[in-house]
């Protein structure tokens, strides 16, 4: 009876001994599967992002050169806006000097038009208070 119990003490320690190097053996083909997963991954990974940043820097380029020929088409526009602008300064200030012109014009007219009824005035007062 002794030895049946060592028997089945020693089939057991051997099947879980046997069962202990069989996972071992599994854990070890699954890490090294799941290393090269990890790889080939990371490979995936890096070429996306290289084809995202090649991407990103043409959209980039792409912007910056609509920008800059916006901003150039806007600052002649700006230019020509300026330019006539000034142009109808200049017509103002002609316009203005006219307009002084006439109201010196218009102040003579009546500093004369004021005198002469003064002088009137002066003389009708004479002719009454005689």
């Amino acid at each position: 009876m002794e030895a049946a119990t060592w028997t089945t003490i020693g089939v057991l320690a051997a099947t879980s001994l046997g069962t202990l190097f069989y996972l071992g053996s599994r854990l070890d083909a699954l890490g090294s599967r799941i290393d090269v997963q990890g790889a080939s991954l990371s490979e995936r990974i890096d070429a996306q992002g290289a084809r995202l940043e090649a991407m990103i820097s043409a959209q980039g380029a792409r912007l910056e050169a609509m920008i800059s020929a916006q901003g150039s088409d806007l600052g002649s526009r700006t230019d020509a806006l300026a330019d006539r602008i000034d142009a109808q300064g200049a017509r103002l200030d002609s316009r203005i000097d006219a307009l002084s012109a006439r109201f010196d014009a218009l102040e003579a007219r009546m500093d004369s038009r004021f005198d002469n009824l003064e002088a009137r005035l002066d003389i009708h007062l004479e002719r009454h208070a005689s």
